[in-house]
């Protein structure tokens, strides 16, 4: 019953940054851990970012390593993931993904296959 939005993509120039929000409904995401991949046209989905149930931890692809941060919002139902310094190789359709967890579960989700829900993605597109 979990359906997860993602918007804020778009298109922007190289170096610039975009503010990604993935949106749940028919369930909080308070239960979930979460996590945002990517697919560029031609390759596979690859892990990007995830973040714990609790948001105590978060994980990143050595790629967006210090340009992505993603974060949670339990009030808004809302997962975030900032971009600054985008680059031409992040052009992309970004994908939102949940994954239930127990209160006592920590563990951030960095394979797809782990997560049992994905939103519809939402195309980010970086310009030289």
């Amino acid at each position: 019953q979990v359906q997860l939005e993602e918007s804020g993509g778009g298109l922007v120039q190289a170096g610039g940054s975009l503010r990604l929000s993935c949106a749940a409904s028919g369930r909080t995401v308070t239960n979930y851990a979460m996590g945002w991949f990517r697919q560029a046209p031609g390759k596979e989905r690859e892990f990007v970012s995830g973040i714990s149930r609790s948001g105590g931890d978060t994980d990143y692809a050595n790629s967006v390593k210090g340009r992505f941060a993603i974060s949670r919002d339990n009030a808004k139902n809302t997962v975030y993931l900032q971009m600054i310094n985008l680059k031409t190789e992040d052009t992309a359709v970004y994908y939102c993904a949940a994954d239930w967890a127990s209160a006592l579960d920590y563990r951030v989700r960095v394979a797809s296959n782990e997560y049992d829900y994905w939103g519809q993605g939402t195309q980010v597109t970086v310009s030289s």
